[in-house]
């Protein structure tokens, strides 16, 4: 890079300036590929942009454009297109037996024949005579040949753009571009090109040689070189902000660590019958290996199964043989609502008693469903649990009001629902000003007494329950159609590093 420097310097300072740096390879050798060279070119201009940050030179920079032979457009060149070809290969009408398509692929070749042979038609150079064909004209033209020709010659064609468009569609020709450049003295020209000091050094200070140094000039309106780093996913920035609310409204967050739950967990302590089309293959996925789970606390195991199949508190249950084995099956659990009953059940026997409590959990769920852009085989549920004495369903939805009215969702509907664990249900809507239309946000329910007595609770404590899922939001709040450019392996790494984050 120096000997390049010092030789653009040197040229300068005899010739005042370098109208054309194509034409340095014809003064001398500057230990570079040919200036003619996109290599030439490259090595220039990093010589130049280093000379002008030094106000050492000027520079401007030049295009030409022009156009390059491929293989198949040089071939064409020298033997004619595919289409002269397979008219040079036919008789005169009238004068020689026609030639069938195979007979021109044998003549001419199977790669001529195929292109030749339909834009000869098109040109009217030949024509159909009975099972063959024949010229149609006793001459031609050759335009192709002769525009590839003139091309080689000079780089472009007079026909003009037409041409070189259908050219390039015949992938004949490919475009080229070339840069060079003129350059004039700069207001520090010199034909020195010692490096200017970049740091002013403790040894400079000390023997006063920063006063005759030469220092390189700071560009304060560079940027700096962007830093990598790790960043939050959309998804957990949406989690965070739905653990502040539930922590700013004095909820406590459940552990939900453990993926896999017994079906007894999942679905019996929930009160959802054995025969619950949820309990199949189709949209569950359930573990093989353990064949079967440890069992629960005997005593409320045995409630459990008594208020399933016999009734109880209230309730005639669902009159259905109650199968020991599909309770101990182990599944991927299908909502965080297995962990609530744990809990719930652990609240209920705590030593001292029952005491108020609200909960929330935010975890990753499984069903075994089919994928589209709204819905995948797993996804994150929020949760959140209230139980105290004497609740009521008004209480439940004037708290949902206050808790969607701090996502900014303030208008909210509700529709009457079914869930086999929770009675009066209720699906929660939402009006979203942006879609401009109500969507479904949500599902909530006070707990029945059939899940909730077995576990120890006295007879007045009640449970809110509600739920949601993370996924919907988060696309909502960033503006996403399809969940699989949320998660996984579709999702630009460039989109989560520069993804603003959320305020609800």
């Amino acid at each position: 890079m120096e000997k390049l420097q010092q030789f653009i310097l040197s040229t300068l300072d005899k010739d005042e300036s370098i109208s054309d740096t194509r034409r340095l390879a014809l003064v001398a050798d500057a230990d570079i590929p040919p200036p003619s060279s996109a290599e030439g070119q490259q090595a220039i201009q990093g010589a130049l942009s280093s000379l002008s940050s030094r106000e050492m030179v000027t520079f401007e920079t030049h295009e030409d454009v022009s156009y390059a032979l491929k293989p198949e457009g040089e071939q064409i060149a020298r033997e004619g297109s595919h289409e002269a070809r397979v008219w040079a290969a036919l008789p005169a009408k009238g004068k020689g037996t026609p030639l069938s398509a195979k007979e021109i692929i044998q003549v001419v070749g199977a790669e001529s024949a195929k292109i030749g042979q339909g834009k000869a038609i098109k040109a009217k150079w030949i024509e159909k005579d009975g099972a063959g064909f024949v010229k149609a004209t006793d001459k031609i033209q050759d335009t192709t040949q002769l525009d590839l020709q003139e091309i080689q010659s000079s780089g472009t064609v007079a026909a003009g753009e037409k041409v070189l468009s259908e050219l390039k569609k015949r992938n004949l020709i490919v475009l080229r571009k070339s840069l060079w450049y003129t350059v004039h003295k700069g207001p520090q020209f010199s034909t020195s090109v010692q490096k200017p000091e970049t740091d002013l050094t403790v040894d400079m200070l000390t023997s006063g040689a920063w006063k005759t140094s030469n220092f390189k000039k700071y560009n304060f309106e560079a940027e700096g070189a962007p830093t990598s780093s790790g960043a939050l996913h959309p998804l957990l920035k949406v989690r965070e902000e739905f653990r502040n609310i539930f922590l700013e409204m004095g909820f406590a967050e459940m552990p939900t660590s453990q993926y896999v739950e017994s079906s007894f967990w999942n679905f019996d302590a929930l009160f959802v019958p054995q025969q619950h089309p949820a309990r199949e293959s189709q949209d569950t996925f359930f573990i093989s290996d353990p064949a079967a789970a440890l069992p629960p606390p005997k005593a409320y195991y045995q409630s459990v199964a008594t208020v399933h199949e016999k009734g109880g508190y209230g309730s005639l249950g669902y009159r259905a043989p109650w199968s020991t084995e599909e309770s101990h099956k182990l599944v991927l659990r299908t909502h965080t609502t297995a962990c609530s009953a744990q809990l719930l059940r652990k609240l209920a026997t705590q030593p001292g008693g029952f005491k108020p409590a609200k909960l929330f959990s935010i975890d990753r769920v499984f069903r075994n469903e089919a994928t589209d852009n709204t819905h995948l085989a797993e996804f994150h549920q929020v949760e959140g649990v209230i139980a105290d004495h004497e609740l009521t369903l008004p209480d439940l939805i004037g708290f949902l009001h206050t808790f969607f009215s701090k996502m900014g969702l303030k208008n909210l509907r509700f529709k009457p629902a079914y869930n086999p664990y929770t009675e009066p249900s209720m699906e929660i809507f939402a009006f979203h000003p942006a879609l401009n239309k109500w969507v479904e946000i949500g599902n909530s329910g006070m707990f029945r007494p059939e899940m909730l007595e077995p576990m120890g609770f006295p007879k007045d404590v009640r449970v809110h329950g509600f739920g949601l899922s993370l996924e919907r939001p988060t696309m909502i709040r960033y503006g996403i159609s399809n969940i699989r450019t949320l998660v996984g392996h579709k999702v630009n790494v460039d989109w989560v590093e520069n993804s603003a984050a959320v305020r609800f």
